[in-house]
Formats: C-alpha cells, sequence, structure tokens
C-alpha cells in the first residue's frame, strides 16, 4: 500500500516562502511521476507542478518562476519550494504518484498566504 505524507504547510504573509514535503512509504523509483496539486476553496483541483522519474519537471503557468519541483530519491521525497508567495496560492496542496495506471494522493497539507 503506498502512501503519501505532505508536510510544510502553513500561514505565511504575501511575497514569503514555504518548502512543502512529499515522503513516500517506499521507493519514488517505482513511480513514473509524482507532483504537486492544490485547491482552493470552492475550486475544483489544479495541477501546481510535476516531475517524472527521469527528471522531467511541468509546471502550471501561474506558479512558473516562482515554484520549484525537485525529488530526493535516496529520501524517498518530493519537495515544491514556493517563493513570492501571493494570496491566490492559498489552498490544500496534495502530493500525487503515478505508477502505471494508477494515481495515488497524500491527505493534503494547508497553504495560507495572507495579503
Amino acid at each position: 500500500q503506498v502512501q503519501l505524507v505532505e508536510s510544510g504547510g502553513g500561514l505565511v504573509q504575501a511575497g514569503g516562502s514555504l518548502r512543502l514535503s512529499c515522503a513516500a512509504s517506499g521507493s519514488i523509483f517505482s513511480f513514473n511521476a509524482m507532483g504537486w496539486y492544490r485547491q482552493a476553496p470552492g475550486k475544483q483541483r489544479e495541477l501546481v507542478a510535476t516531475i517524472t522519474s527521469g527528471g522531467f519537471t511541468n509546471y502550471a503557468d501561474s506558479v512558473k518562476g516562482r515554484f520549484t519541483i525537485s525529488r530526493d530519491n535516496a529520501k524517498n521525497t518530493v519537495y515544491l519550494q514556493m517563493n513570492s508567495l501571493k494570496p491566490e496560492d492559498t489552498g490544500v496542496y496534495y502530493c500525487n504518484a503515478v505508477r502505471e495506471w494508477l494515481n495515488y494522493w497524500g491527505k493534503g497539507t494547508l497553504v495560507t498566504v495572507s495579503s
């Protein structure tokens, strides 16, 4: 059973930074890709950033240049460094992992950016 545990969320002022972590229960080598999604109040869940097993990254236009996704294979952990945070970045951030046709999700961590 795959478990993904997010951490690092919290309250931050606009312009500040946070680093989210997603720890997987097993080796992240087995995943085709991992990523971060977020869901703001009253909105649908949306993609923030993904990273493949080969290290290729993809970002939502709204976070390009501000967020960086990375992975530490030795620690089975994926990170999301978030800089220059804006109030519209507020939401619950979910870690996602894909293995073949299966999607796995963490329970989420709340990020609140005050103006």
